[in-house]
């Protein structure tokens, strides 16, 4: 989604937020960060932009009362975007913003870095961005170096892990109007209230409904229905549901568009089924404000994604685990009165 092998470091400041429930300090820098040392320079471009390179969700700010010069942050980037001269007073503002969300008992206290990006790529478009970053998580090095002969060594502790970026955002110069582009990193408390604070207190985002979360958010409820929602209504199988899912991955992996009703007859294949995943997809809109069409581009991003959230594992007891990836009528199920137990057969032609 977000590629930097052309983008360049503008600017930088640095500051410091503690939590404000704990009456932890912040500290705000008198000046940006002059960074002429090339090889910083591209520690520092690793460490910021490599963790979005496999990022697909891209969101927009979005304010509760749909007045989006409200959200702070989206006033921030505008006013930074529209001049750049007063950039490090934005950085500033940023933080005291950051600060005053920081509420929550387990927000750890960290270092704050606010860029300016030249020429980031998203989605085939160069565009400045705007970068807000946290360091939270401090890690102790080993460091050997030669001495008299043989070899020394010391340590650091305190220090910065380049290859773990906890907290971060970029704000992509495009599509001012409909609250811009946006991508997100949160990688710690994830699990926790406290992961919140970033995304929904700070930011104030909500999804782009863009073919990859469309195709996300069809195949994940889809998934839900087959495992859970359709037994309420039908005796199905664990073999019929493998089968269930794997003809939903095999349409949405060959075919360029969803379609509603093409996928509840090729994939579904009932109508009661079908009405009740409607049902299904019309409560998640409703609960999510997030429409779901019945027709979009499908992204094979979204279905590699999903792919690996769809098990087509059979577990028999502890002894056998059966992977159905084809024909289901390959594999048929009986019981033996005389064992007491059930079993399967599997019809095959050669084995590999």
């Amino acid at each position: 989604m977000i590629t930097s092998f052309e983008a360049s470091l503008n600017q930088l400041s640095v500051h410091k937020v503690g939590n404000k429930a704990q009456d932890e300090y912040m500290v705000l820098s008198d000046a940006p960060l002059s960074v002429e040392d090339e090889m910083l320079k591209n520690l520092l471009m690793t460490y910021f932009l490599k963790p979005f390179e496999k990022v697909n969700e891209v969101y927009r700010f979005t304010h509760a009362t749909n007045d989006l010069a409200l959200n702070e942050i989206y006033h921030f980037a505008k006013k930074c975007f529209e001049s750049g001269s007063n950039f490090h007073e934005i950085s500033q503002q940023i933080t005291r913003h950051l600060y005053d969300v920081s509420s929550h008992p387990k927000i750890k206290a960290g270092e704050v870095y606010v860029v300016y990006f030249d020429a980031v790529q998203i989605e085939g478009e160069l565009h400045k961005a705007l970068g807000i970053f946290k360091s939270e998580t401090k890690e102790t090095y080993l460091k050997v170096y030669p001495d008299a002969g043989g070899f020394s060594l010391s340590y650091e502790q305190e220090a910065i892990n380049i290859q773990k970026l906890d907290k971060g955002c970029l704000i992509i110069n495009t599509e001012a109007e409909e609250g811009y582009k946006v991508v997100v990193i949160d990688q710690t408390n994830k699990t926790q209230d406290a992961a919140v604070y970033w995304k929904d207190d700070f930011l104030k985002l909500k999804i782009r409904n863009d073919s990859f979360n469309q195709t996300h958010n069809v195949l994940g409820l889809y998934k839900n229905f087959v495992t859970e929602k359709i037994d309420e209504e039908f005796e199905i199988s664990k073999p019929d549901k493998i089968d269930l899912l794997n003809k939903s991955m095999k349409y949405f992996k060959e075919k360029e568009k969803f379609d509603f009703e093409e996928f509840s007859d090729e994939v579904i294949g009932n109508d009661v089924a079908a009405k009740s995943f409607k049902s299904m997809m019309n409560n998640y809109e409703q609960e999510f404000e997030t429409p779901l069409s019945n027709g979009f581009d499908i992204s094979n991003q979204a279905v590699k994604k999903q792919a690996t959230n769809y098990k087509t594992v059979l577990k028999l007891d502890k002894n056998f685990h059966v992977y159905i990836h084809g024909d289901r009528q390959l594999l048929e199920q009986g019981f033996d009165d005389a064992k007491g137990k059930k079993y399967i057969t599997l019809f095959y032609d050669k084995e590999s």
